[in-house]
């Protein structure tokens, strides 16, 4: 018998938001490729490291099956994104559209992560975190292969932007919240926060010796 959160999140709309934020983190990474003037293969390679990577790294830390290697659909999704930037003018992204696609993922699968180990079995907390490493890898592994600095050690609220969106996910949902709503308002508070970063340069206070 299926387990019943596992039948919840199956059956909700959560499942979208898998979609969704393969496909921002695509474009992202894709939109690196493309900075760095690279060839349509590498935009492809890009675009499904940086879509799938930190999806992939939360199946087999909860123990689910890899979905993009038992569903296509999110893999598809990269490629199309990949070419999508490839046959668009350069000009029509802003130098921080990496930054602003990265920004719309980390939100929308910092929930995902979390509501799928939920339903997995896996308890509030470590459910919590698995959020922020599903949205953070893709965008680590991205970097790393541009070989940029990585995005979470920038100077503006990134992984706390990541931790508002998942932590606000699992606590709404314990406290009764129906799902969708649920979902929205951690989705939307998670990008917010990114976005009042990226405008305002909002950052954490750094180590001092």
């Amino acid at each position: 018998m299926m387990h019943p959160a596992f039948e919840a999140f199956s059956t909700s709309i959560l499942p979208v938001l898998d979609i969704a934020g393969t496909a921002v983190f695509a474009v992202s990474g894709a939109l690196a490729a493309a900075r760095e003037r690279l060839t349509i293969l590498t935009f492809m390679f890009f675009a499904a490291i940086t879509g799938v990577g930190g999806g992939t790294v939360r199946d087999l830390l909860i123990g689910a099956p890899v979905a993009w290697m038992h569903n296509s659909a999110g893999i598809t999704v990269c490629m199309v994104c990949a070419l999508l930037v490839w046959f668009t003018p350069g000009r029509l992204w802003s130098e921080r559209a990496v930054d602003w696609f990265d920004g719309m993922g980390i939100a929308a699968y910092g929930v995902y992560g979390s509501a799928k180990a939920i339903a997995y079995g896996i308890p509030l907390i470590p459910a919590a975190l698995m959020g922020i490493v599903s949205a953070c890898m893709g965008g680590i592994f991205r970097d790393v292969l541009a070989g940029v600095p990585s995005i979470i050690i920038r100077p503006e609220l990134y992984v706390t932007a990541v931790a508002l969106s998942s932590c606000s996910y699992v606590l709404l949902t314990a406290a009764g919240l129906p799902t969708t709503l649920a979902a929205a308002i951690a989705i939307t508070a998670g990008f917010a926060l990114r976005a009042l970063a990226l405008i305002k340069g909002l950052g954490l206070p750094h180590y001092r010796k």
